[in-house]
């Protein structure tokens, strides 16, 4: 009886070791992904997969974890351009009396291109191949995803006064209309609604996301419970904490991409997992501007969908996802002074799967799993800092670093081969990140 002949595939990826995310808890030793258009065909032993398939291209990393693309849950990409413009400074003076001032002299197509570009390498070389974007100019953060191949979110800004990419509350909403007709059914670029948050979106205009959320079917991604001075200024100006204005406004719901969350009761933890709200934790930014504690483990026990995001440059400095999932398990511990409270494993959850599912991506990525798209990460695991290997998704989670990733692919298509970025200018893109610099330099002077 002879043998069948090998089954054609794309790319197979053969790995020291495969964490698919789900099943949960699980790490595949020894083990392949096969992909072939774009999506995963099988993960496999690698003794069988090299007898099963035969590959257009085999990349062999044995001392790697292949891994989910991580999922950036939360950011503002083009403020890569103000990575430490204004540092130590608390949230409302940081905004007011800095980042507005400086957003309102340079933002514009060129910025925010610009700024995206740069996001798109950093992001690329920390293994991350999602993003969830809110800022302004979304238009142009599509086509500059979509120009790179890279996988996002973007969010429709809505806010109460007037700005370079919409004079009035008509003009936000028209605009947001259109950008959702022009990305309705692409392959990686999906939209949402952006109002920024409880204290610059009015009544009024958060009922018109709710209705126009509700007819499009996209999710609604807002900044929310972030400070205690925001929930203590709501209460005096609504009578209503935040998320019990937005309840009423109808917008606690399974869209609801609620993010920072550090102020919250138990009966506001339980409220957002019977509605289905995911939650993005932003702990280093949270931290930096010393906005408080999203209480992680809380939320995890509650059963709520958890995220992770970086916030921008501004306010991180940087887009670590590696960096960003280790502060958010260490941190989670220490609130809830719990060492068990957020397991490695869950991190890894949040940051991947999580993410995924909040963008309402968890169909397609955030796991390795046959039918889904391949977003992949291979990181490296035989440097000396994640030896000696006891624990994979340990070293993973608590000791590698971004620099440990050496390849990443979105649907198949490779972006980062041997820690090289593929189809990008790295010294260009420096060169243009330092003329902006002395641009952001002038108007400060």
């Amino acid at each position: 009886m002879t043998e069948p002949a090998p089954q054609p595939c794309d790319l197979l990826i053969e790995a020291g070791w495969v964490v698919p995310v789900v099943p949960h808890g699980v790490v595949l030793e020894g083990h392949a992904v096969a992909v072939s258009g774009g999506r995963i065909l099988a993960v496999l032993p690698t003794d069988e997969a090299r007898v099963r398939f035969a590959a257009k291209e085999t990349v062999a990393r044995p001392d790697a974890a292949l891994i989910p693309g991580l999922v950036n849950a939360h950011t503002h990409n083009p403020m890569t351009l103000l990575r430490g413009v204004a540092d130590d400074l608390p949230l409302m003076t940081w905004l007011r009396e800095h980042i507005w001032p400086v957003e309102a002299a340079v933002i514009g197509p060129e910025f925010v291109a610009d700024g995206m570009r740069l996001a798109i390498a950093e992001m690329l070389r920390g293994g991350t191949t999602c993003a969830n974007e809110n800022y302004f100019f979304p238009d142009v953060q599509a086509a500059v995803y979509k120009q790179h191949g890279f996988r996002a979110l973007v969010g429709a800004v809505v806010i109460d006064f007037p700005s370079a990419w919409a004079k009035s509350d008509d003009e936000y909403f028209d605009r947001a209309c259109e950008l959702h007709d022009a990305w309705r059914g692409d392959p990686l670029v999906a939209t949402a609604f952006a109002p920024h948050a409880p204290y610059t979106v009015s009544d009024a205009n958060f009922e018109r996301v709710r209705v126009l959320a509700d007819q499009l079917d996209v999710p609604v991604h807002l900044h929310t419970h972030e400070t205690a001075q925001e929930v203590a200024d709501s209460i005096k100006l609504h009578g209503q904490r935040p998320l019990a204005r937005l309840d009423r406004l109808g917008l606690v719901n399974d869209r609801l991409i609620a993010v920072h969350m550090t102020q919250l009761t138990e009966a506001e933890i339980h409220l957002c997992a019977e509605r289905g709200v995911s939650v993005v934790h932003c702990p280093e930014s949270n931290l930096k501007l010393a906005s408080g504690f999203c209480p992680a483990c809380a939320l995890l026990a509650a059963g709520v969908n958890l995220a992770i995001g970086t916030d921008g440059c501004a306010s991180n400095n940087d887009l670590d996802m590696f960096g960003e999932t280790r502060t958010a398990a260490l941190l989670g511990k220490a609130v809830a002074n719990d060492a068990a409270g957020f397991s490695a494993f869950e991190a890894l959850h949040a940051a991947t799967l999580g993410g995924a599912r909040a963008l309402g991506f968890g169909d397609r990525i955030g796991s390795i799993e046959p039918g889904k798209e391949a977003d992949l990460a291979c990181v490296d695991l035989s440097a000396l800092e994640t030896q000696p290997l006891h624990h994979v998704v340990s070293q993973l989670v608590y000791a590698a670093g971004r620099q440990q990733v050496t390849d990443v692919w979105i649907a198949g298509q490779p972006k980062l081969r041997g820690c090289e970025l593929v189809d990008i200018d790295s010294e260009a893109i420096v060169a243009n990140a330092r003329q902006w610099r002395a641009r952001i330099a002038e108007v400060r002077a």
